[in-house]
């Protein structure tokens, strides 16, 4: 009834914990897009379905693995990501209610070692399952979204998300998240400056600590903040450097 879709690419600190919490379902199809590390050779102990690709951005990859399952659900979860007992439990709950296109998930995130509850990550609803021919990745390179024909519902157990192990894991998403975030920006037409790009980061700390309380989860609330600002910033400066005719490196 379910297949599980992962796409991959040097996931080899997460990828073990992440596959073993889905074992249960009928079918895992993985998609690597060049590891350097062991990952495909993690994968292949839970899964003979492990396709090895070129990559062409979040949206399309996503879908390239949803278009390589047989099972009438999907659950579409990243290699950081774990399904508890008790999600899986609701999930089986919800394939049951086949009038429903699709299922949100509440996601709960951690960030070097702390889940975070402020800041605006929690509660991150995530739309997750769906019905294999009533869902389709749109094809962004990043911050994708699923596109359901029909009713979409809400659970409320969470999917638990190791987002950011440690600062190394934080500064190589913050390079590689804003370099994708730039070229969706250029590709679409926008265009930034360096004051823009400034002002942007201090208004996302701002964001992030104060309006929405990143400040009550600590230390881990105020790295947290911070990062998002280093992350929107670099992404316009980014910007900025690709309309001068430098492309950015992830």
């Amino acid at each position: 009834m379910l297949s599980v879709v992962i796409i991959t690419k040097n996931e080899s600190a997460h990828i073990a914990r992440c596959l073993e919490s889905v074992a249960w379902a009928d079918e895992i199809i993985v998609l690597d897009s060049g590891s350097e590390d062991n990952t495909v050779a993690i994968c292949r102990r839970y899964t003979d379905k492990v396709f090895e690709t070129d990559w062409p951005g979040f949206g399309i990859q996503k879908q390239r693995a949803v278009d390589k399952a047989t099972q009438p659900w999907i659950l579409s979860i990243d290699a950081d990501e774990q399904v508890t007992p008790e999600l899986r439990k609701k999930l089986e709950q919800a394939m049951s209610h086949t009038h429903i296109a699709g299922f949100e998930i509440p996601r709960l995130s951690s960030y070097c070692g702390r889940q975070i509850r402020h800041g605006g990550w929690w509660p991150d609803h995530v739309l997750r399952l769906f019905q294999r021919e009533r869902g389709r990745f749109t094809e962004d390179l990043v911050h994708e979204r699923i596109i359901v024909d029909g009713t979409v519902q809400r659970l409320t157990t969470p999917l638990l998300h190791e987002a950011f192990v440690d600062p190394n894991e934080v500064l190589h998403k913050i390079n590689s998240y804003s370099s994708l975030g730039a070229e969706k920006l250029y590709l679409a037409g926008k265009r930034t400056t360096l004051l823009q790009a400034i002002v942007k980061g201090f208004w996302t700390f701002f964001r992030t600590y104060c309006l929405k309380a990143a400040f009550l989860d600590g230390e881990q609330g105020l790295m947290l903040a911070i990062s998002n600002a280093e992350g929107t910033y670099y992404k316009y400066l980014k910007l900025l450097d690709m309309h001068r005719g430098k492309e950015p490196k992830a």
